[in-house]
């Protein structure tokens, strides 16, 4: 098993020092589901929401979200975002939101890409929850990452699920 990076050996909550680690080229990418019901559904799809186009404000919502990160989990590292992209897709059973993350830095953005595809659900859930309160936020998971000194991560196929 992996070794807990942001403890220390007594386990003491600890920010990882990266000052030594060379900075390099890092991507990821984030994934997340918002189930919503057919109604809702419609309506977005129709963009006959009062408030306006949800992806549009979904994607500025994530793409600031992802620079912000560091601001809102505490010992994550302020990081220069090369690039940012969200994307939001009406699907089957609700709205599949995808976010990319680049930077060239000595620590990966993983956290910048979870960050963005859960902000950008929220919003989506903000701007719909007239038409339904019971929506679902699901799937946020780390879809890959590449880069660094751990190299490329991909999820397996059997751990994806689409709602």
């Amino acid at each position: 098993m992996a070794k807990l990076s942001h403890y220390d050996s007594r386990g003491a909550v600890k920010m990882v020092d990266v000052g030594a680690k060379p900075a390099t080229r890092r991507t990821a990418v984030a994934h997340a589901f918002l189930r919503i019901s057919p109604a809702a559904l419609r309506a977005i799809r129709g963009l006959k929401n009062p408030k306006g186009s949800p992806f549009e404000i979904a994607r500025i919502a994530g793409i600031l979200a992802a620079k912000r990160t560091a601001g809102l989990i505490p010992l994550c590292h302020p990081l220069p975002i090369s690039h940012a992209d969200v994307r939001a897709r009406a699907r089957a059973r609700g709205v599949e939101i995808s976010a990319s993350v680049s930077t060239t830095a000595p620590t990966g953005v993983e956290m910048e890409a979870l960050t963005a595809a859960a902000v950008a659900a929220l919003t989506i859930y903000d701007m719909t929850k007239a038409l339904d309160r019971g929506m679902e936020i699901t799937q946020l998971h780390l879809v890959e990452k590449r880069g660094g000194r751990s190299g490329t991560y991909r999820r397996r196929r059997k751990e994806r699920s689409h709602g």
